[in-house]
């Protein structure tokens, strides 16, 4: 009976052994997986960028997907999308309001958004709207069908003109211009709030005589109606431009060169203000950065989305910024010694 005791009690002593050595070496095992990759940075949580861009038939909309590509292949921790929106003012609200974290926008409607100037869409200043890059000139444009017998600006009276999307730049851009001319909207025979794609299509069908389009050159939605209807590039003349640029600094004359459009056989001149990149003054530093360094590094898959975004270089990445700029943008240009 002893000898059963004796042999009971050293099956419990060696069973107790094993459960102590067990878990020492688990307790061992954990902290060597713990104390791994010490010194190695960690994975970053996933980050869900949205790019507000404009309608499809502008530039916005192409150069903005292929920054949304370039970001989220470079980027192993962002994935980036590009949204079509109504354009500027739209853009600037969205990322006001976080509903966006980048957006294309004109230079001169960023401006109006962080200073609550000039527009009524701005009742506030946008402290939310900081500046990521300066990218290349909008071109006004004002297209007008041969038959409606419009060359001049002041052939607009009493005309029907679509005058940009509601809430986009293209709109305000409309309103200054005419202004400059003494002209109002109540001078057209109808203003329509059209988009690009909108205003192309009703040229097309004769529903309007002439549109304004701010947007890069060539754009989509006028090459497509001189396609198939004659058209005629309003010209804005120098005098004009420096009448507007007393009031609204960001404009600058340019030509529209020969050939832009089927049909167009002369230089046509015009103004332009700038297209640029605006963040969310409330995304992270660091993602802002990589962000920014992933696009400037990625210029030339970017070039290949629209013949403006040929334009973009680093080295003009500032110039015109009207915004205060996001510290993680200021990192990398200050990097790389752009002032």
């Amino acid at each position: 009976m002893k000898k059963f005791r004796l042999i009971a009690l050293l099956l419990i002593f060696a069973l107790i052994a094993t459960m102590v050595i067990g878990c020492s070496g688990s307790t061992s095992n954990e902290g060597e997986s713990e104390g791994e990759g010490e010194g190695e940075g960690e994975a970053k949580d996933e980050v869900f960028i949205s790019i507000a861009t404009g309608g499809t038939a502008g530039a916005y909309y192409p150069i903005g997907g292929a920054m949304a590509s370039v970001i989220t292949n470079t980027l192993d921790y962002v994935n980036a999308t590009a949204e079509s929106t109504g354009a500027s003012i739209d853009n600037a609200n969205l990322i006001q309001d976080s509903e966006s974290d980048l957006a294309l926008l004109q230079n001169d409607t960023a401006y109006y958004a962080a200073t609550a100037t000039v527009l009524d869409a701005f009742k506030t200043e946008y402290d939310n709207l900081l500046g990521m890059a300066v990218l290349y000139p909008e071109t006004i444009q004002i297209v007008a069908t041969a038959s409606s017998g419009i060359k001049t600006v002041e052939d607009l009276v009493g005309k029907k003109v679509a005058i940009g999307a509601p809430g986009s730049g293209t709109e305000a851009n409309a309103n200054q211009i005419l202004a400059a001319y003494g002209l109002t909207y109540d001078d057209l025979g109808k203003a329509d709030y059209l988009s690009f794609a909108e205003a192309g299509e009703q040229l097309q069908n004769g529903q309007i005589d002439a549109a304004f389009v701010t947007a890069a050159l060539p754009n989509a939605a006028i090459t497509e109606v001189a396609q198939v209807t004659d058209i005629v590039i309003v010209e804005i003349e120098s005098e004009y431009v420096k009448k507007l640029a007393e009031d609204y600094p960001f404009y600058v004359e340019i030509t529209i060169p020969a050939g832009t459009y089927k049909g167009q056989e002369e230089d046509v001149a015009s103004t332009a203000v700038m297209a640029m990149l605006a963040v969310r003054g409330d995304l992270e530093e660091d993602v802002v950065y990589d962000i920014t360094k992933a696009i400037f590094e990625g210029l030339d898959t970017i070039a290949k989305s629209h013949d403006m975004a040929k334009q973009i270089t680093l080295e003009k990445a500032l110039d015109g910024m009207p915004l205060e700029m996001h510290p993680g943008a200021k990192k990398y240009f200050d990097e790389k010694g752009i002032k």
